[in-house]
């Protein structure tokens, strides 16, 4: 898709569809991502002290202040993430596995994780004149899935199977929190997951440039191609070389 899509409240919206839905619990007790069986909490990426391993701060400045702004009373935030528009009315959803397994299952949430995100926080958003609101950071609740949970997510996330083709402007997965005291992470956790979009889009876009050499084999006589399965090997990708970073 041509337009980057978001992560938002739900309100009147159709569910994704039960019989297509792969449910990943994140907290205690996480099954599979893509099977019934146990999924192992993957290994540790990177320097403990690395923030790109920590998911207290792998979000929006703006975001770890909003749990301040949330009605009183707020008990469960259920959001969803479409492809609201592009170029391709038709969506090859592909990539919620690799973030799930690479940064939210397994114990992911430590006591010094928490301090190295205060620490962090309390320089980036305190001023010279008027200090740091200790209020900002939302250590307590931080606390709060670290010792009372474990360090596991309560949430828990709804999907298509990776690889199905979805009419765009329709859900491609949801995220809720499962404890009432964390309903200000779903949102909080948007801004990775937002990264999906990219890529469903690679698979989108590689999708329908298969779709073009299929048609013009059968438009210039040659179906024997198609028979044999050759049109599957006329997309050659050297993308590998030319990105930005081993996850592009």
């Amino acid at each position: 898709s041509s337009e980057v899509p978001r992560l938002e409240v739900v309100r009147a919206r159709s569910p994704v569809p039960p019989a297509q839905q792969i449910v990943t619990q994140v907290g205690r007790g996480a099954m599979g991502v893509c099977s019934s069986s146990p999924v192992a909490t993957p290994a540790k990426v990177g320097k403990p002290e690395d923030p790109f391993n920590n998911i207290c701060m792998l979000t929006d400045s703006y975001k770890v202040t909003h749990h301040l702004q949330y009605p009183p009373g707020t008990t469960k935030i259920y959001s969803y993430f479409e492809c609201r528009g592009g170029a391709y009315k038709e969506v090859c959803f592909f990539g919620l596995q690799y973030f799930l397994k690479k940064y939210m299952v397994g114990q992911v949430v430590t006591m010094e994780k928490i301090d190295q995100a205060e620490a962090y926080f309390k320089q980036h958003f305190s001023h010279p004149v008027w200090g740091y609101d200790e209020k900002i950071f939302n250590r307590a609740a931080w606390e709060y899935i670290a010792k009372d949970l474990g360090g596991y997510l309560p949430v828990t996330i709804k999907a298509v199977p990776e690889g199905t083709v979805v009419p765009y402007k329709n859900v491609l997965f949801t995220m809720e929190n499962t404890d009432p005291k964390c309903f200000w992470l779903t949102n909080y956790l948007e801004t990775l997951l937002v990264q999906v979009w990219y890529p469903t889009t690679v698979c989108t876009q590689s999708r329908e440039q298969k779709k073009v050499i299929e048609r013009y084999l059968k438009e210039t006589g040659t179906p024997d191609v198609i028979e044999n399965g050759l049109h599957l090997f006329k997309l050659h990708d050297f993308g590998f070389r030319g990105v930005s970073s081993v996850e592009s």
